[in-house]
This record gives C-alpha cells, structure tokens and sequence, in this order.
C-alpha cells in the first residue's frame, strides 16, 4: 500500500534535509489500531499531530479499530502497513503460518488488571482467589487466568463469569473480581460507582507479554526497512511527546475520530500510564520506547509453554525482529 516516491526522497536524504519533507516527498502509509481511538493510543495521534511522522518522511493515517473492525486481516491482506498487536497475537500468526513480524513494543507493561471492591479483605493480588465470581472475556479465561491457576493458589474454573464489558454487574456484587485495563475501567467504575476499586496489575504479578506493539508484513521488513526504521522512531518520537509534552492537539484528533471519549478520561489514562510505567519501564528506562529483548520474549513464551497455552515446538523467535528498536531514540524529549 505504500506510495512510493523513491526519487525525490533519495533527493532529500543525499541533501541532508532536516526540515519538514515536502508533500511529493512523503511516503503514504497505514497504521491501524486495535480499539477506539483514546489516550493508549495518544503517541501516534501525536506524531500526526505535530508533524513528527512528516519530519520522517511519512504521511500516516491512522485507521481505528473498534467492536465491526478487521484492521489485522486489513494487515495480513496488505491493505494497510502496520498494526497495533501484541505478543500471543504474534505467537499465533507463527502458529497459523502468517508472515507477520513484530518491529516494537511500546508498552513494556500489558494495562490488564483485575479490580475488587475496596472494602472486602482483598490486599493482595492472591486474594482474588477468595472471590467467588470473577468477570473476564473468554481470552482471559484461556490466557492470564491459566497463569494465574499455575502459579496461585485457590483460583478455579468455577470462579469465570463471562463479562459484558459491563461494569454494572461488578458494581452491584460486592464478591467479585472484574477484568479491565488499568487506563480505562476504574475510571468508568469510580464514575458510575462513587468508589474507586482495588487495582492488580498482572504485569506486576509476573504476566508479562508486550502490549501495544507495532506488527507489519514480513516483506515489508524485507523490502522496504527504511519505512519500517522511520515509522517506528517517529511513533517513539510520538509518544515521548505525547507522555512529556503538549498533547492537546493529538487529543483533539482521538476525539475527532472518537467523539464519546471525554477529557477526563483520557487524563486519567494518561496520568496511569505514567503512574505504572506502561510505556517507560524494563528495558524501555534505558534504551528507549519500544525497545524490546530475547530474554523478555523468552521468558514469556517458557511461561506459556509450561502452561499449555503455547505450543513449546512453536518458532516464537520468528514472531519479532529487534533490529528497529532499543537505539535510545527520542529520550532527550522525556522529562520528569
């Protein structure tokens, strides 16, 4: 899908060009996401928003997911260039035979949590398992819930209820746990409850995949790894800005593509995300935004295996190439 204008870019990188590239100059290409447009996906509005996708000679358009979307059969069709995955996705695209490869991760933290009401005795992560019910979709049920009945006592299959992506029923049994992300759903149950939850990060409990990733096309990486290169240091660059800086003009985009997201909620996700250290955190402290390691996959796919969610004959080392990331790129634009 990408246009290319090999000539006139060749032009501008032999020239030394640090300004803006021209409009003739831009190399046209497709990102979808995996959901709605909101804050979690705040640093590549901002690359758009600020021009940084243009400094690296892109012009990027940002296809939103959502509940009737198909953004990766759109990726593994070639209709669009890059896609936001994660790290079972990329394990299954190996299993079914999907040239797909992972090029960064920019969340080192995956923001699934478990919620409990605030004043049951539930202190700790392991506590959960006192619960009789607990509100999760089925992929939880067959990923994180498996890891969490390998590695902790008392949790069972008794304890699953299907959730409706409903607060409602969480809120109104004070005996139950529910899933969510850390950036959306306390806020949605603090709003309509009037009490903010007990919040468990799987990721601090030692679940830990990479989430929010950047995925493209094997030949892509092979034929055109300029474009890969740049889309992904301008999308760190994106998110650097969008974490420390002025953001207000990739917001204004999020709601332009989903009008029901409200300031508030895209403030108190970005606050958590800072607060937990979804985006900057692990390797990601050192040696940049999606910044991903061997060890890391490793450890994840040995932890899965042990499970039985991952086949253990599985190639997981195809899933993913290294070769774009952990070059500190854009860390002189954090703050504190």
């Amino acid at each position: 899908m990408i246009c290319r204008t090999a000539f006139f870019t060749a032009l501008a990188l032999l020239a030394g060009i640090g300004g803006p590239a021209l409009a003739q100059d831009l190399d046209k290409v497709t990102f979808g996401t995996n959901w709605l447009a909101q804050a979690e996906h705040g640093g590549f509005y901002q690359a758009v928003a600020d021009g940084t996708y243009k400094k690296y000679g892109l012009d990027v358009t940002i296809r939103q997911g959502g509940p009737q979307a198909a953004n990766r059969n759109l990726l593994i069709a070639g209709q669009i260039d890059f896609y936001m995955g994660g790290t079972l996705g990329a394990f299954d695209a190996v299993k079914q035979g999907v040239p797909l490869v992972t090029v960064a991760a920019i969340f080192q933290k995956d923001p699934q949590v478990l919620m409990a009401h605030p004043d049951q005795g539930i202190d700790s992560f392991a506590d959960l398992a006192k619960l009789p019910t607990i509100f999760m979709g089925k992929e939880g049920f067959i990923t994180y819930f498996s890891w969490m009945k390998a590695n902790y006592d008392g949790f069972s299959d008794e304890q699953f209820k299907p959730y409706q992506f409903n607060p409602a029923p969480f809120i109104a049994d004070p005996k139950s746990a529910q899933q969510g992300f850390a950036t959306s759903e306390p806020f949605e149950v603090e709003r309509q409850a009037g009490w903010a939850p007990k919040v468990f990060l799987l990721a601090d409990q030692g679940y830990a995949p990479y989430a929010t990733t950047i995925e493209t096309q094997t030949k892509m990486v092979e034929e055109h790894p300029d474009v890969v290169q740049r889309f992904v240091d301008a999308s760190i660059e994106g998110w650097y800005n969008y974490l420390y800086g002025d953001h207000a003009a990739a917001d204004a985009l999020i709601k332009q593509d989903n009008p029901e997201m409200s300031d508030d909620q895209m403030a108190f996700s970005l606050a958590k995300m800072k607060e937990y250290g979804i985006v900057v955190s692990g390797a990601a402290e050192d040696k940049g935004i999606g910044c991903m390691t061997d060890q890391r996959y490793k450890d994840f796919f040995d932890t899965m295996t042990k499970i039985g969610v991952v086949d253990p004959s599985l190639d997981y080392k195809t899933a993913y190439t290294l070769q774009f990331v952990c070059k500190g790129v854009g860390k002189d634009l954090a703050k504190s």
